[in-house]
């Protein structure tokens, strides 16, 4: 079993030390018990554990000093995690070769309100997909989640989903968006039972309430891991009120940073197999770690392998959503035809570009690799375009993907690829360093022009985040007292992506990294 981590800088960001895996039990100091609602001590005691009375012996007073204290609610915060790209290795990943996996500085934020006790309840509340949803907490099928064959814990590996769980949360989603169309209908439900699921398997009746309140600049269905964004973020959000995770803080060190990397990453990974059935595990992962992996699957009845890239460097990334629908089962049905018809030939396309993918890694592995040097980018950006070539060769790529390169190629400002599965979907562009500004705005006019949506972005950031308590500074008057309150009417109330990055961003719109967002930041380990 896993160690359990207490050290007295846990206290710097006012999150609870771990406790043991092999208990059960929730503990809590009294240092910090008033600080998160936990009761300590109540009353003076004499050293064998009574309490010491005054002379009278009032009993009132011996009555008052057992009850228990009203604990104070737990102050709203937000968790934070960003989508991610394929980089390298698309569809050759499917036939058992590598791919590379990085984030990328589009994110979700999810907002945690704390409820007053009286109202018992647990809300979803999406506005981006238009969903909202509450259970009364005490409602919930509670008793075959705490069964002793079926109860887990914060520290427990899940590996598969038990469909008799499944089935006694069934009745609670029956009521999930009924007027919805049935397409939406099946999203809302999808994202409600995962939650439940999830919240059933930590939590406990007497969890208290509190609503969750989701916003994402991360499009949907473009293939840049959105559901995992939100797997993540709800990981995070539930294990933090239940103490059970430690920092982020900046001193924190690397092997207890990734066991709590590790935490959070195995309940989003049981949020998305609710989902997904038999995910591969990578868009949780990088959206948990950030930075990137490696990962290949040689037997499908089998995990994946992942291979942390701690060390990825950030790169200036522009993406684009072409806004064609593309269907990911269609084109790897696609490449499996011409593989099965050209057995040969398209095997060695598929070396190809696992060659490709495993001579990145090396490159950027390289000690004097720099982001700062055009010769490192051009390196990394020719085995973009050689890897988009391979793909096209394969038949995967479509008109707006290629309308795409050829405007950049046009402008000369970076070297382009598709990523994910193709026919559609987005492409990523390694931008050139220094690239003029006047050539970059010519571009995003004519991309907008042709109805592409665009983002200017970084590769390789951060994973999981936290703002504790969600207060930042957001250039008001409000920063000389400390800073803006996040509440949730400020939140719901942002408008579209900018209003979300400007209100609560980890970036805020701006270079660099805002006051406040805490990390759990892994280097290299090269014992790992």
């Amino acid at each position: 079993m896993t160690q359990a981590i207490a050290n007295g800088r846990n206290g710097q960001n006012g999150y609870h030390v771990d406790t043991e895996p092999e208990s059960s039990s929730i503990s809590a100091s009294s240092s910090n018990a008033s600080e998160y609602g936990v009761e300590g001590t109540n009353g003076i005691t004499n050293g064998t554990g009574n309490l010491t009375l005054n002379g009278n012996g009032n009993g009132n007073i011996r009555d008052r000093m057992q009850r228990k204290k009203s604990s104070p609610m737990m102050p709203s915060f937000m968790v934070s995690a960003p989508g991610k790209v394929i980089v390298f290795g698309e569809h050759a990943v499917v036939h058992g070769k590598a791919a590379i996996a990085a984030s990328i500085a589009l994110r979700s934020y999810l907002l945690v309100t704390s409820l007053s006790k009286s109202r018992k309840t647990v809300t979803l509340k999406f506005p981006d997909i238009d969903f909202d949803h509450s259970w009364r907490i005490d409602e919930l099928p509670w008793a075959i989640f705490q069964q002793p064959s079926k109860k887990k814990y914060y520290y427990s590996l899940v590996t598969e989903i038990d469909q008799e769980l499944v089935a006694a949360i069934q009745p609670y989603l029956a009521d999930v968006s009924p007027d919805k169309p049935a397409d939406v209908r099946k999203v809302h439900q999808n994202s409600a039972g995962s939650f439940l699921y999830m919240f059933l398997s930590l939590g406990s009746p007497s969890f208290p309430a509190c609503q969750y309140t989701l916003r994402s600049t991360i499009p949907i269905g473009a293939g840049l891991g959105s559901s995992a964004t939100i797997a993540v973020c709800l990981s995070a959000a539930l294990l933090l009120q239940l103490r059970t995770l430690s920092g982020p803080h900046p001193d924190q060190p690397p092997d207890e940073a990734r066991m709590q990397i590790e935490r959070i990453n195995r309940w989003a990974y049981v949020y998305e197999m609710f989902i997904h059935g038999n995910p591969s595990g990578v868009d949780n992962t990088v959206s948990t770690q950030g930075k990137a992996v490696m990962f290949q699957r040689t037997d499908y009845s089998k995990a994946p392998d992942v291979k942390p890239l701690w060390d990825f460097p950030e790169l200036p990334l522009l993406l684009v959503d072409t806004r064609t629908p593309k269907s990911t089962a269609h084109e790897v049905a696609k490449v499996g035809r011409l593989k099965d018809t050209h057995p040969k030939l398209v095997g060695s396309i598929l070396d190809a570009i696992d060659k490709v993918t495993q001579t990145s890694a090396e490159l950027i592995a390289e000690d004097d690799f720099s982001t700062e040097k055009e010769d490192s980018l051009r390196r990394v950006g020719e085995l973009m375009n050689i890897n988009h070539g391979l793909l096209v060769s394969l038949g995967v790529s479509h008109p707006r993907l290629e309308r795409v390169r050829e405007l950049v190629d046009h402008q000369g400002i970076g070297w382009t690829k598709l990523t994910g599965a193709g026919g559609g979907g987005c492409s990523i562009t390694l931008l050139k360093p220094g690239v003029p500004r006047e050539k970059l705005a010519r571009l995003e006019e004519q991309l907008d022009e042709e109805g592409y949506q665009r983002f200017e972005t970084t590769l390789g950031g951060d994973g999981v985040g936290v703002l504790w308590p969600a207060v930042l500074k957001n250039g008001t008057v409000e920063d000389e007292e400390g800073g803006m309150e996040i509440d949730q009417e400020k939140f719901l109330n942002a408008q579209g992506n900018d209003g979300v990055e400007r209100l609560v961003g980890v970036h805020g719109g701006m270079p660099g990294e805002r006051e406040g967002w805490k990390f759990w930041r892994v280097e290299s380990n090269p014992d790992i």
